[in-house]
């Protein structure tokens, strides 16, 4: 298990959206690459990073900023928001960036994920977001009619590297994973997975790890981080711990 501290972008700053709404923002920082920074001296080993200006408009909006944070950290990042190109994802890798995240372009253009995958095998995530049990994409705009499980298994047998997995609902809100819908997700594809949405207690980072051997290999936490409800150092520290174990 991996724990990645989420680093949301719009207009330039580091903020956290509520059920993913652009309307309902906290800033937590004016300072998008000290903020990674941050999270690299608690002990990240990773960053998620989301271009919300971009998963909006459907084009990349913070390139240059992302381009200096790959360069200014130690660890790999994971991009998404706006990618919906083959040339765009190109672009990404090229300046250093480790995975490229797809969200919205995942529901209507399987031939780039195909594409994607062939040139890139284990660079690509697919992010799958569900309000419902349904795919939410355009920056959770749009609810399609897709089960999220439905759309995950179109893409099984594909080098893909993850599926981020994120309940809508609860994303922001500090209420909790919904764990059972993480589960079930988990277990009805072959393709690892990674949780997200509304983790507030280092205590659900305990039972996600239970979820391992049903293929949940990380879990994303935005929010708890920057309230101080859950500990970096101290997330990460369980996890490693859980890590070593399993090597024994």
């Amino acid at each position: 298990m991996i724990v990645i501290p989420a680093i949301d972008l719009k207009d330039g700053r580091c903020v956290r959206l509520s059920q993913g709404r652009m309307d309902l923002e906290t800033v937590y920082s004016e300072n998008p690459i000290e903020m990674a920074k941050y999270w690299v001296a608690k002990g990240a080993e990773r960053l998620h990073v989301i271009d919300l200006n971009g998963a909006v408009s459907g084009k990349p909006c913070h390139f240059d900023l992302i381009k200096e944070m790959v360069s200014s950290v130690p660890i790999p990042l994971e991009v998404g928001g706006g990618i919906r190109d083959i040339e765009t994802i190109n672009s990404y890798l090229q300046i250093g960036v480790e995975w490229v995240i797809i969200g919205t372009a995942a529901l209507h253009k399987r031939l780039l994920i195909e594409e994607a995958c062939r040139r890139y095998p284990k660079k690509i995530i697919l992010g799958i977001d569900a309000k419902n049990g349904k795919v939410a994409v355009e920056g959770w705009k749009k609810i399609a009619s897709i089960e999220a499980i439905d759309l995950a298994k179109q893409y099984e047998g594909m080098p893909l590297d993850a599926i981020i997995f994120t309940d809508i609902e609860r994303d922001g809100m500090e209420k909790g994973l919904n764990f059972k819908a993480t589960q079930h997700f988990a277990r009805s594809i072959s393709i690892p997975v990674i949780a997200s949405g509304g983790v507030s207690r280092v205590e659900e980072i305990e039972q996600l790890l239970l979820l391992e051997s049903d293929g949940v290999i990380g879990v994303i936490i935005g929010r708890a981080l920057y309230t101080g409800l859950i500990d970096l150092t101290e997330a990460t520290r369980l996890a490693k711990y859980s890590r070593l174990n399993r090597s024994v």
